[in-house]
């Protein structure tokens, strides 16, 4: 199996040695994502709400680039400058995901680039078989 680069116009562009997304087999990571606005590359937001809307909106340009969507997503963690952020964040994050959300954790980190609020970061994946009956 062969890596693949997915990148988008329609999201910021890395501003450093990584890519928007690498896919492997069935699998695709997306590199963290902070509030930027994919035309001027600024920060978008002054609230956490406002920054996770953004930073949710730049995951799925990445996702549609991969012909994926949030139902693909598996795992995500979500970095916190602010765990007293956590329940604003959660509610603007939860409503990309109305069913089945993926696996997740959350961390409050000392300090994010660019001095943002909130980044988060995903693994999807392509189902290349029918899902298990439920037990």
């Amino acid at each position: 199996m062969d890596k693949y680069i997915v990148t988008t116009e329609r999201a910021p562009g890395a501003i450093g040695p990584y890519s928007q997304a690498v896919g492997f087999g069935n699998l695709l990571f997306l590199s963290g994502q902070i509030p930027l606005s994919p035309e001027t590359g600024q920060i978008v937001g002054d609230t956490a709400e406002a920054q996770t809307r953004q930073v949710m909106e730049n995951l799925h340009a990445v996702l549609e680039a991969a012909n994926c969507s949030f139902e693909n997503v598996v795992k995500a963690t979500i970095y916190l400058a602010n765990m007293n952020d956590f329940a604003r964040v959660n509610e603007v994050y939860g409503s990309y995901f109305p069913e089945n959300p993926p696996a997740r954790a959350t961390v409050e980190v000392s300090r994010l680039p660019r001095n943002v609020q909130v980044e988060i970061d995903m693994i999807a994946a392509f189902p290349t078989h029918p899902a298990p009956t439920q037990l």
